[in-house]
């Protein structure tokens, strides 16, 4: 293949270039060590990824050394991974490249693990904040038998939602307690 132009200067490459000549200029640029160009097509590639080329252009990525690059295709590939596993490229890269397939398929393991743990640690800040607002209601209001030092607690023979979860979290704690005092 012979590339018509000028493209020792990346900031003269035009758009229309990028689109038609970028993956062979990565490539070029790489060989030839022309950083500024192989800035320019790593940028230039991201705009024009399809869910079709992303496992092609992640494989010569890794091998042009375009991080920028690679790390994005790589996010990419995860968040839509259901599709990308019905393209031809996936079902090249499985039996030619089982190293790139372990990387992509342990993005995806560290994204959902991320997103478990983000889970676990909303629902522990909901509890939290459930509990504050429990005594909060028990420091303002009263509840039953409990309540602030200056107010006589209220009369009525119902536990608030909130206060009987705690109830039952302090009846659970001194169970425990008097179990292994014996």
């Amino acid at each position: 293949m012979v590339v018509q132009g000028d493209f020792s200067r990346a900031e003269e490459c035009t758009e229309a270039d990028m689109e038609k000549f970028g993956i062979h200029l990565l490539v070029l640029s790489h060989v030839y060590l022309v950083p500024q160009l192989k800035s320019r097509c790593s940028k230039a590639l991201i705009e024009w990824l399809t869910i079709e080329n992303m496992v092609d252009v992640l494989q010569l990525v890794r091998l042009c050394n375009a991080p920028d690059l690679h790390f994005k295709c790589v996010k990419l590939v995860s968040n839509i991974f259901k599709a990308i596993e019905k393209t031809e490229g996936w079902k090249f890269l499985q039996p030619n490249d089982p190293f790139l397939k372990l990387e992509i398929l342990q993005v995806i393991d560290e994204s959902e693990s991320r997103s478990k743990k983000r889970r676990k640690e909303q629902n522990l800040y909901l509890q939290l904040s459930e509990g504050m607002d429990c005594l909060e209601h028990i420091c303002t209001e009263g509840c039953i038998s409990v309540g602030p030092c200056n107010k006589e607690p209220t009369k009525s023979m119902y536990l608030c939602s909130n206060c009987q979860h705690v109830k039952a979290c302090n009846s659970r704690f001194n169970t425990c307690h008097i179990i292994r005092k014996e």
